[in-house]
C-alpha cells in the first residue's frame, strides 16, 4: 500500500463542498470514484480542509492510499483523465510516508477572499468573487482586520454547525489589499472554524461601507455570540490557497 499526496485545484460551484454528502455531489466523491475506476479499489481521499458548497481551491492538499503500483506522474494523469468533465484538476502527485496525513500533519492553512468593488455586474467572475457595488474603504477594512489577529475566542465568527472542540483559534494574518476594483483578503492560521473566514469578511465589508467601525468589530469579537455577527459573506469569493507542512 502506497500513500500519495495530491495537490488539487477545483471550482466549487457544482459541488456541495469537499466532503461527501448524501444530498449532492462533492469533490471528495469525484476523486474517490476516479480512483476506483483506475484501480478497482474503494478508498478514502482525505484533505487538509473541508470547504463549503461553492468554495474553490487553488492548491488543496489531500492524500489517498493505493495498493496497485503506480508512478506518481501516471497517477496524476490517470486521475485527471477520469475526473473530466468535473472542474477538478490534480496538479501534482507524490509518494509520502505512511504516517503523513493531509489534515493532521498540516501546520498552517491559508485562504483568500476576493471582492470585486464596482457598479457594473460580474460577467466573467460571477460565482468566483463577491460583487459589492457600493464603494468600500479597503484601508479602513485592513486597519479593523488587525483587531482580529492573534489568539481569540471566535465564537461570534463560528457557524452554529461547527464541529471544532474549541472556538479559540490563533489568527496569524488577516490582510486587506486593493488592486483596482479588486479587494483581496488574505487569511492565515493553523486552522479555522467553520465559516470563520466568510464571517470575518462579511463584517469587514460593513467596515468598508462605513456601517461599522473597528470598535464595532472588536465588540462583536468580545461578545462571543453568533447573534453579534454583522454579516456572513457568500462562498463565491473564497479560495483555499495552500496547506503548510513541516519539511
Amino acid at each position: 500500500m502506497t500513500r500519495f499526496r495530491l495537490t488539487v485545484e477545483f471550482d466549487g460551484r457544482p459541488f456541495m463542498g469537499w466532503q461527501r454528502q448524501s444530498h449532492g455531489p462533492s469533490v471528495q466523491q469525484a476523486i474517490e470514484e476516479a480512483v476506483e475506476r483506475i484501480t478497482g479499489e474503494v478508498t478514502g481521499v482525505h484533505a487538509a480542509g473541508r470547504t463549503d458548497a461553492g468554495v474553490h481551491a487553488e492548491a488543496m492538499a489531500a492524500h489517498v492510499d493505493i495498493g496497485r503500483p503506480f508512478q506518481p506522474f501516471r497517477l496524476m494523469e490517470a486521475l485527471n483523465a477520469h475526473l473530466r468533465p468535473n472542474p477538478i484538476a490534480i496538479l501534482a502527485a507524490e509518494t509520502v510516508a505512511d504516517d503523513w496525513h493531509a489534515r493532521f500533519s498540516c501546520i498552517g492553512r491559508r485562504y483568500s477572499y476576493r471582492i470585486v468593488n464596482r457598479r457594473a455586474p460580474l460577467a466573467l467572475d460571477a460565482g468566483r468573487a463577491w460583487h459589492v457595488a457600493v464603494p468600500l474603504d479597503a484601508e479602513a477594512m485592513h486597519a479593523a482586520a488587525q483587531r482580529l489577529v492573534g489568539r481569540h475566542d471566535f465564537t461570534t465568527f463560528r457557524s452554529v454547525h461547527c464541529q471544532s472542540d474549541s472556538p479559540v483559534k490563533t489568527l496569524d494574518r488577516l490582510n486587506v489589499s486593493r488592486y483596482g476594483d479588486d479587494i483581496e483578503i488574505d487569511a492565515a492560521a493553523r486552522s479555522f472554524l467553520h465559516h470563520q473566514v466568510r464571517s470575518m469578511v462579511g463584517c469587514l465589508m460593513l467596515v468598508g461601507r462605513g456601517k461599522w467601525t473597528a470598535d464595532d468589530l472588536s465588540d462583536a469579537l468580545e461578545a462571543r455570540d453568533r447573534n453579534a455577527l454583522g454579516l456572513n459573506a457568500p462562498p463565491d469569493g473564497l479560495f483555499f490557497i495552500e496547506a503548510k507542512y513541516q519539511e
